[in-house]
């Protein structure tokens, strides 16, 4: 899963749930639902996710969605395998940025 967002120190809800194809509802609803999730408010109440906020949502989409988690089993391996998943999860990012790069090689040949 590769998130297409530019380098920024925040980001609104809106731009958030577009990188990852989802409704604004979702990213909410998992911000109460896992601890992780922190985005600052501003005056009016509109989130804004650092690029902290994003490394913890692309793990929780990895488990949610990808690996097919409940959303209490996402929340127990996220307290008691944190280490282990966030390795595995970082390894598999990597490898799927060398298989893009790799497609993209094989396309331009």
């Amino acid at each position: 899963m590769h998130i297409d967002l530019p380098e920024k120190r925040y980001y609104g809800i809106g731009e958030v749930a577009k990188a990852f194809k989802v409704n604004a509802s979702l990213i909410r609803f998992w911000e109460s639902e896992f601890d992780v999730l922190k985005p600052k408010k501003n005056a009016k109440g509109n989130r804004k996710f650092t690029p902290e906020d994003i490394k913890n949502l692309k793990l929780i989409y990895y488990l949610v969605k990808q690996r097919g988690f409940t959303l209490d089993g996402a929340k127990i391996q996220l307290k008691e395998n944190r280490l282990k998943t966030l390795t595995s999860f970082e390894v598999i990012q990597k490898l799927e940025k060398v298989k893009a790069e790799l497609i993209k090689i094989k396309n331009q040949l």
